[in-house]
C-alpha cells in the first residue's frame, strides 16, 4: 500500500473529513466529531448527545478548520480520504486537565494526540499507523518538540475497548516511550522530537 498524504484540515478539506466521519464504523466521532476532550465541564452535553449536540460539535470543528495549528490532519491514499488524526497543543485539550488518567505528567510544553477516526473499509491496512507517521513528520516540521498520546494497552486483561486513542503497540512501533500509567491499561507515552 502507498503511504499516506498526510494534511492539515484546512476548509478546502472539510468535505473530506465529512466523507471520513460519516463513513460505516464511524459513529463514535459522528457523536462528537472530535470536540469531547476540547470542552471541559459538566454542560457539554457528551453525557446523552443528542442530534443538537452532535451539530453544535460539527459546527464547532468546521469552524476551526483552517486554524493555525489545525485541530488535526486528514490522511488520503491515492487521492481518498481515509482516515483522521486529531492532535494539537496539550492545552486545546480542556477535559486532559480534569482527567484522573491524562492529566499532565510535568509541565512540559507537548503536543497530544487524541484521536484517530478510519471507516471500517480502511482498517488492518496500516492507516492508524501512517496516519501517526504523518503526524510525526508534520509535527517535526512545525517545531513541536515532543509529542504525547494517551493508548490502550491491548495486552492488559481489563483493556477497554476505546480504539480512537489507538493501541500501545502501535506507539511503540513508532519510539514512543511510556512515561506514566495511571490506570492498569491506560499508559501515557511520548516522543521527542529532534529540533529543527
Amino acid at each position: 500500500m502507498a503511504r499516506l498524504d498526510v494534511q492539515s484540515l484546512t476548509p478546502d478539506r472539510w468535505a473530506d473529513l465529512e466523507a471520513i466521519f460519516e463513513a460505516r464504523g464511524c459513529s463514535v466521532a459522528r457523536g462528537c466529531w472530535c470536540m469531547y476532550y476540547r470542552v471541559s465541564g459538566k454542560e457539554t452535553g457528551f453525557t446523552r448527545p443528542g442530534d443538537a449536540q452532535r451539530e453544535r460539535s460539527r459546527q464547532a470543528l468546521r469552524a476551526m478548520a483552517g486554524d493555525d495549528p489545525p485541530p488535526g490532519l486528514v490522511g488520503y491514499r491515492d487521492g481518498v480520504p481515509v482516515g483522521w488524526i486529531s492532535l494539537g497543543p496539550r492545552e486545546d485539550y480542556a477535559k486532559l486537565a480534569r482527567s484522573p488518567t491524562m492529566k499532565a505528567v510535568d509541565d512540559q510544553p507537548v503536543w497530544s494526540i487524541v484521536c484517530f477516526v478510519v471507516p471500517s473499509e480502511f482498517r488492518r491496512q496500516g492507516v492508524a499507523r501512517d496516519l501517526l507517521a504523518g503526524a510525526i513528520r508534520w509535527a517535526r516540521r512545525r517545531g513541536v518538540r515532543l509529542l504525547e498520546a494517551y493508548p490502550v494497552d491491548k495486552s492488559h486483561p481489563c483493556a477497554s475497548d476505546a480504539p480512537w486513542f489507538g493501541s500501545k503497540a502501535l506507539f511503540d512501533e513508532a519510539g514512543f516511550e511510556e512515561v506514566a500509567r495511571r490506570k492498569p491499561a491506560r499508559p501515557i507515552v511520548r516522543l521527542r522530537l529532534a529540533a529543527r
